[in-house]
């Protein structure tokens, strides 16, 4: 069963940001959630074309959806209750709408992938002079109108800015153990 909690934090305590005392603990994305117009075909699309596993969800989630993980990421699909309220599949394609980022070792070869399934998709390339760093970014839509991109950002050099002098890289220290023995898995 679901057990759902609010909390209001106090204003107070938020004024104490920036304290040595008070740093986020070390952190990572565990996984994005996006409302579906069809799980299945949800499913589909991810596991297909970016190569994520389905997994096995809780039972106690009450509701149609789904569980995919690989690379460290997982993305949770949710049958949508009111199918207006997703985005538009035919808005296009924009690398300055929302979006999420996944990093990418081998760009050329998840072009070719995006060809063989026939996504449409944007491709750029961005020269950074001053820093001499080249990205190369595709962007495309999940079967709902979620925008993805894919970038080999790795070769991006961070520098801080200002306040930001304390960056942290991701904890990926316990990635999620695997149970090849009662999964359900190809062998």
């Amino acid at each position: 069963m679901e057990k759902n909690e609010e909390t209001n934090n106090n204003k107070e305590e938020r004024n104490n940001e920036g304290k040595e005392e008070d740093r986020v603990p070390q952190m990572a994305l565990n996984h994005i959630s996006r409302l579906c117009r069809d799980v299945k075909e949800s499913i589909d699309f991810y596991s297909k074309v970016l190569g994520l596993v389905l997994i096995e969800r809780p039972p106690a989630f009450e509701f149609e959806g789904a569980w995919l993980f690989n690379y460290g990421v997982g993305v949770h699909l949710i049958q949508a209750k009111d199918e207006d309220s997703l985005p538009k599949t035919d808005r296009g394609l924009d690398p300055m709408d929302n979006h999420i980022s996944f990093q990418c070792e081998d760009m050329e070869a998840l072009e070719q992938r995006l060809k063989q399934f026939n996504v449409k998709y944007t491709k750029r390339t961005i020269d950074d002079d001053k820093n001499g760093t080249k990205i190369d970014q595709l962007f495309f839509c999940d079967p709902d109108g979620y925008m993805i991109e894919m970038c080999n950002c790795e070769n991006l050099k961070l520098v801080p800015a200002g306040a930001l002098g304390n960056i942290k890289l991701p904890c990926d220290r316990h990635n999620p153990p695997v149970d090849f023995e009662n999964g359900h898995h190809a062998k």
